[in-house]
């Protein structure tokens, strides 16, 4: 935890300073200049700092744009969701989610009640499994398989219509793609339908899942399949506010 808590430090002095050399960053951590060094050594793997060849001193490197930008990248979904997202719930009347794939779990990052949702779960902040759920079923739909596979490992059954095979979820997975949209009923929860469909970003990729969500006797075969063009409007709606142009 000090080690931790000591290159957070270091993170700290450099953007402060710009640049710093080891001796002014041990003196100014109060530790021995080889503890400082080893520190520096590891940012700098990571690619957090970078040593300035002529000078011998160090600066942040191009690693922290690449964390910033992914918090910025989430930021702006929400951002661009959230108006859209309240039009939907608003519409449809029924529990309106957006969620984006975090430590191997759909995380939900916004949610807008509908009219019908009275009492709606809040989902915001929790991460949700993948495979039980039509948001991670999006998210999951366009992967490569090598990061397909790292995030499948014990399919737990919720419900008796979990998916619990690598074998179905696959065939689910592809069905997905090629409608453009995922449906779950009674997969996390019995009683819960939802419905959701990819947001993409300016490059065509999946960055979020937006979906609509409500008791599974309210969100039958056909009220399902009358939700389906506003959802998928809403979700390219907001794709095309994060620059997504498609041909």
């Amino acid at each position: 935890m000090q080690s931790v808590e000591r290159a957070l430090a270091i993170l700290e002095i450099l953007a402060r300073a710009g640049e710093a050399g080891v001796t002014e960053i041990a003196v100014e951590l109060g530790v021995h200049k080889s503890t400082a060094f080893r520190l520096l050594a590891a940012l700098e793997n990571s690619g957090l700092v970078e040593q300035i060849a002529d000078r011998g001193k160090y600066r942040l490197g191009m690693g922290i744009l690449r964390l910033a930008g992914a918090t910025t990248a989430r930021l702006d979904v929400v951002q661009e969701a959230r108006p859209i997202a309240r039009a939907l719930a608003a519409g449809t009347g029924e529990t309106v989610n957006v969620a984006v794939l975090a430590d191997g779990a759909a995380l939900y990052v916004d949610q807008a009640a509908g009219g019908s949702s009275l009492q709606a779960h809040n989902w915001v902040g929790q991460h949700i499994p993948l495979h039980a759920t039509s948001n991670g079923k999006v998210l999951l739909s366009e992967l490569p398989e090598t990061e397909l596979a790292a995030l499948l490992g014990t399919l737990a059954a919720h419900t008796g219509a979990t998916i619990t095979t690598r074998k179905a979820l696959r065939a689910e997975l592809a069905q997905v793609r090629e409608r453009g949209y995922a449906v779950a009923v009674d997969e996390l929860e019995i009683g819960l339908t939802a419905l959701a469909a990819p947001v993409r970003n300016a490059h065509g990729d999946i960055v979020a899942s937006l979906s609509v969500s409500g008791p599974t006797f309210r969100l039958g075969d056909a009220q399902v399949e009358a939700m389906l063009p506003q959802l998928r409007e809403s979700a390219a709606e907001i794709s095309h506010r994060l620059g997504w142009h498609p041909r």
